[in-house]
């Protein structure tokens, strides 16, 4: 069964889509019951997708009753392309008969973007990235992201097959414990990674792997952020440690960048079928996850990958991504940019995360580290988005950053009601630091420098005034760049600030 080639004179619009973003829809495809209730069929469905063709794609599928497990399998051609021409990519994923209207988590059944040739799923199991379930009857519809095409077109052939049967033992979520109370310290910093993959995704760690390695960086926490889809979030109790706390996220991938989800319930989706063309969905799906409990994080937003630089309203996150992994000029761009909106009268907390996907990738490189009342969801959520946090390239580096004057004292997030003309010592105390420099930056730039030697450990003091600094923050780099990077003047850690004078 072919289903031809396709234009967007051929296109329909998908109900809720966002303006812009018009989804396909393919000729379905219908499978008869099974005589006997056993057995397996298989329908083969071809095309080619031209390079005009909207994000999205939808392929039904009829299922009829008795059905225990769906198979599919697909492919499509990589011609080559001219230098600096983009060649064939495309995504794809699993809606069932509940629909697959934008926003519709009851028929989300699974993504794995173009990680993962095939997938499956059944009452009992399903491939990572994919919910298990029973197979209900009715239309389901195999989803295509054609992430970018080829001047030649993209050829493709799925392949679905149903295998027919009783159904197997029910899945069992098992999700995360909500403490980890061997690293529980009360009022005190934590250390955590709020943005990471595994085989769930596009990352090649396994759930385990991931916690293993991030007991080893010393972390207190972390957040796994699959890309659009929330299956990992239903198993992380078989991986969890009482040493560990395991937050639940989604690095929600859209054609106009990405915002990862951070803190959410178990089982919680958020849809990604949008573009930064009309704000209108961003709003809603923020909106979601705010309800939930959970922030948004505007992820590497100067990321040079297609599709991954932030394109969307800053005044709606939570926090700003700025820094991504080891140091680039990527990450310098993004705190220029960051620094800009805090000069402007914009604050959104800085946050560094490892974005680690692969065992060569450093969880913890780099992470942030947050003062929070409790190793708790809530209350470290609640220190990020106030800012009371700082960013380090690993565990190994310490670092206290406070302001004094007018008998009080304030710390990272916080303000110094101290008047105008009232003098201010700006203190940072740093370790693990060997050869790097630590600056004190205000709203005019950097305003005091100093080097950090062998001994990678420092108190470094400056006095100012609320009438020249509305804030001051500290940046601790690495001149030479470093083991972590071969940019120069890498950072090593970042402070988000402290601000001077009446609010």
């Amino acid at each position: 069964m072919s289903s031809g080639d396709f234009s967007r004179r051929t296109l329909l619009r998908a109900g809720g889509v966002a303006a812009g973003v018009v989804s396909g829809m393919l000729p379905g495809v219908a499978f008869a019951g099974q005589p006997g209730g056993a057995g397996s069929r298989t329908r083969t469905v071809t095309g080619i997708l031209k390079p005009d063709v909207p994000d999205w794609y939808y392929l039904p599928v009829d299922v009829p009753r008795g059905v225990r497990q769906i198979d599919v399998v697909y492919s499509y051609d990589k011609p080559p392309v001219p230098a600096g021409t983009r060649g064939n990519a495309c995504d794809i994923g699993m809606f069932g008969p509940e629909g697959h209207e934008l926003g519709n988590a009851r028929g989300f059944r699974g993504w794995s973007g173009g990680f993962r040739d095939r997938f499956s799923i059944s009452a009992s199991e399903a491939t990572p990235g994919y919910l298990a379930g029973p197979i209900e009857p009715g239309r389901w519809h195999v989803i295509l992201g054609p992430y970018t095409v080829a001047p030649q077109g993209l050829g493709y052939r799925v392949d679905i097959t149903l295998t027919f049967g009783p159904d197997g033992p029910p899945f069992e979520p098992n999700p995360a414990p909500e403490s980890a109370p061997a690293r529980d310290r009360g009022r005190a910093w934590y250390r955590g990674d709020s943005h990471l993959h595994t085989v769930h995704s596009d990352g090649r760690r396994t759930p385990e792997q991931l916690v293993a390695d991030a007991r080893a960086a010393g972390l207190d926490f972390i957040v796994s952020t699959d890309h659009n889809t929330s299956s990992s979030q239903l198993q992380w109790g078989d991986h969890a440690t009482d040493d560990l706390l395991i937050l639940n996220g989604e690095e929600v991938t859209t054609r106009s960048g990405h915002w990862p989800a951070i803190g959410l319930p178990a089982g919680t989706w958020v849809d990604w079928r949008y573009r930064a063309a009309d704000p209108r969905d961003f709003r809603r799906f923020t909106d979601q996850v705010h309800r939930a409990g959970g922030l948004v994080t505007a992820a590497h937003p100067f990321a040079n990958c297609f599709g991954c630089t932030y394109e969307f309203a800053y005044e709606i996150a939570d926090l700003v991504e700025v820094w991504n992994g080891p140091w680039t000029q990527d990450d310098e761009a993004s705190v220029i940019h960051w620094d800009g909106l805090l000069r402007g009268g914009r604050f959104i907390p800085a946050i560094g995360d490892s974005d680690a996907h692969n065992p060569d990738q450093r969880v913890a490189l780099p992470h942030t580290v947050v003062l929070a009342d409790r190793l708790r969801r809530r209350e470290l959520l609640a220190g990020l988005k106030a800012g009371h946090s700082w960013l380090a390239e690993s565990a190994a580096v310490r670092l206290d950053f406070t302001v004094s004057g007018g008998g009080a004292t304030a710390g990272i997030g916080e303000r110094l009601p101290a008047g105008t003309g009232t003098p201010v010592t700006v203190r940072a105390v740093v370790g693990g630091v060997p050869g790097t420099t630590v600056t004190f930056l205000d709203q005019l730039g950097p305003e005091h420098t100093e080097t950090i030697g062998d001994a990678g450990a420092a108190t470094v003091t400056w006095t100012t005034y609320p009438r020249y600094s509305r804030w001051v923050r500290a940046e601790v780099r690495r001149p030479s760049g470093g083991p972590n990077t071969t940019a120069p003047n890498a950072m090593v850690a970042m402070t988000n600030p402290i601000f001077l004078g009446a609010g």
